[in-house]
């Protein structure tokens, strides 16, 4: 797939804080096709006029579709030219239609300069927003409010040499943003993604993103020999079948990678997945004596909680 028109990335400056991202549970990935768009449609033509009331909002519309399990899928957007982000920040989306239509915080998984915004969400039965989130075509309507935000972005970590995306499941997300900057390949040396996972077919779009980088228009010669992928799966044979807490605390994740453990001097963490993998990677990083950062004091790891409905 070409890649889109690059777009010059926004400022550095912290946005306002906002809610929590809401969009990385740790999920699944059914090999999908995509889907031709629905020319002259209603629903889209309903959702323009209601956008006179939503000032807050950008309505922007789907152009890309893929399901690759039954649980979880990704999508592209149109992207509006007045909005900036850092890669890593998440933002509010919502669907048009409804009496008072549902918003979640999802992790822009699309690198700050792309012309197209891209998410990657689970599936959740009955969920408020995903149950219709999964039924969109090319040629619907999103919304996306205006202002981004999150902690995992690269102003909230200080200068290291190694850095460690530790995700599970759509907690991936803001990492498939991060590896496509240009800007982490400037500040480190070397990037492990690991992605934990509950079978092995929820790991194809990780695989994917990775395997890109090779043809990737900006940092291709950037990431070539600098990035690694450490993937686990936890409910069906593998041959790392164990959560990532398991293989940093055994010390399995480091001696595989033939790397030292974490370490405050030359390491840096950043961590988005379930609420447990989230409470336990933290506890890790502080008995290895790193210190949680934020966008006003920069330090060794972030963590950012994702939850979809």
């Amino acid at each position: 797939m070409p890649r889109p028109a690059l777009r010059a990335p926004g400022p550095a400056g912290a946005p306002e804080p906002a809610a929590r991202c809401e969009s990385c549970l740790c999920t699944d990935k059914l090999r999908g096709t995509m889907v031709a768009p629905d020319t002259g449609d209603e629903t889209m033509r309903a959702a323009t006029a209601e956008a006179m009331d939503r000032p807050d909002c950008h309505l922007e519309t789907v152009t890309e579709v893929e399901h690759y399990t039954d649980r979880l899928f990704r999508f592209r957007t149109t992207r509006p030219a007045s909005l900036r982000f850092r890669s890593g920040e998440f933002v509010m989306i919502g669907l048009p239609g409804g009496e008072k239509p549902v918003f979640r915080a999802y992790s822009i998984a699309s690198p700050n300069w792309d012309d197209a915004l891209e998410f990657f969400s689970i599936k959740v039965p009955g969920g408020p927003l995903t149950e219709r989130l999964q039924k969109i075509v090319p040629g619907d309507g999103l919304w996306v409010k205006k202002k981004p935000t999150g902690t995992l972005v690269l102003d909230a970590l200080a200068p290291g040499r190694r850095l460690w995306m530790l995700a599970t499941g759509t907690g991936v997300a803001p990492f498939a943003s991060l590896v496509r900057d240009p800007e982490t390949w400037e500040k480190f040396e070397e990037v492990v993604l690991t992605q934990t996972c509950r079978t092995a077919a929820e790991l194809r779009y990780a695989e994917e993103i990775v395997a890109g980088l090779a043809e990737d228009p900006l940092v291709s010669e950037l990431a070539a020999g600098r990035v690694r992928l450490y993937t686990t799966v936890t409910r069906e044979p593998h041959p790392r079948p164990m959560r990532i807490t398991t293989a940093i605390e055994s010390g399995r994740l480091f001696s595989d990678l033939g790397t030292a453990p974490f370490s405050a001097g030359t390491d840096r963490v950043m961590i988005c997945g379930s609420m447990e993998m989230l409470r336990d990677c933290r506890a890790l990083c502080l008995a290895a004596g790193l210190t949680e950062g934020s966008n006003a004091r920069p330090a060794e790891f972030v963590v950012e909680r994702a939850f979809a409905g």
